[in-house]
């Protein structure tokens, strides 16, 4: 697959007006309180289940694929879940993205394993900060720049109104973003005592992959949280998000890995995998279990999708 690259036309351009009205509208969306927009979106999610056909049956074949020690029924009920959870997501981007600083610091955060990222800086070690793809994953991010500052790898959009509008709302909490070919900058942060944050849980399509276990399913992974830290000697953590019943989050920092990275990068990124099912695990009503995470199969093996 062609690597996606951001359209050069003009920001102003009558084609980029829809993405325009889209940023406006997550604008609007973010002034309204939290409390409110989760159930809100819950409800939209919900009436747009018919127009999320596709996603919600990858999402219910990803379950029966991963979570094999549930009864069928309660894959059924996670499944179905996800249109609301779909909802919520976008609520809590708009949140995460244009939700003003006041805002943000009056959503309640439990921290816990901050000593990890406390220790590293103290001994100038770069952190890679691995996470996943959950409803909240801009949030958690910005949420967590409250108390460590944080850099972070993306995907470029492929609409330039959307990458100007997301980028430029990134950069207001995160003191870089850095896009996946940007590799040289990113080894001279880490070097530097940096923290990255980025999510390795899908399949991109692009770039350096192995075939390891996830969820005991063989998945298409870059090798990339290995090449990073043999490159950097950045230590690696997890990083796992969880909504809590007061209507906050609690924010988890795993130890670090330890003998990481070997000289076994498919080794190195079976253990990242199994980093990211243990940080599913602990949440899995709210991961995005919509995305064709096993599209790629090892030769001779039959598509699940």
């Amino acid at each position: 697959m062609a690597e996606v690259k951001t359209a050069t036309r003009p920001l102003w351009h009558p084609a980029g007006w829809p993405a325009w009205l889209g940023l406006a509208l997550l604008w609007l969306i973010a002034r309204l309180p939290l409390h409110w927009l989760l159930p809100a979106g819950a409800t939209l999610g919900r009436l747009l289940a018919p127009l999320l056909k596709k996603r919600l049956t990858v999402a219910r074949r990803n379950l029966d694929l991963c979570l094999t020690e549930l009864p069928a029924d309660q894959r059924a009920v996670l499944a179905e879940a996800q249109a609301a959870e779909l909802g919520r997501m976008l609520a809590e981007f708009a949140v995460g993205w244009m939700a003003s600083p006041t805002t943000i610091t009056r959503i309640p955060v439990e921290y816990v394993g901050l000593e990890h990222l406390e220790a590293a800086r103290a001994a100038g070690r770069g952190v890679l900060l691995v996470g996943g793809h959950f409803s909240h994953l801009e949030l958690a991010g910005r949420l967590l720049t409250q108390r460590v500052p944080i850099a972070g790898m993306y995907r470029e959009h492929h609409d330039p109104v959307f990458e100007w509008g997301i980028r430029r709302a990134r950069l207001r909490y995160a003191c870089a973003m850095y896009r996946r070919d940007e590799l040289k900058a990113v080894i001279r942060y880490l070097k530097g005592g940096g923290i990255l944050w980025y999510a390795p849980d899908q399949d991109y399509l692009r770039g350096h992959s192995v075939f390891v276990p996830f969820f005991g399913q063989p998945a298409a992974t870059l090798t990339a949280t290995h090449d990073l830290a043999r490159l950097s000697g950045a230590l690696v953590i997890g990083f796992g998000h969880q909504r809590q019943p007061d209507g906050g989050y609690r924010l988890t920092l795993h130890p670090p890995l330890t003998d990481f990275p070997s000289r076994d990068a498919t080794a190195d990124t079976s253990r990242v995998n199994a980093l990211l099912e243990h940080l599913v695990r602990a949440a899995p009503a709210e991961y995005l279990w919509a995305h064709q995470r096993f599209k790629r199969r090892p030769p001779g093996q039959p598509t699940v999708y």
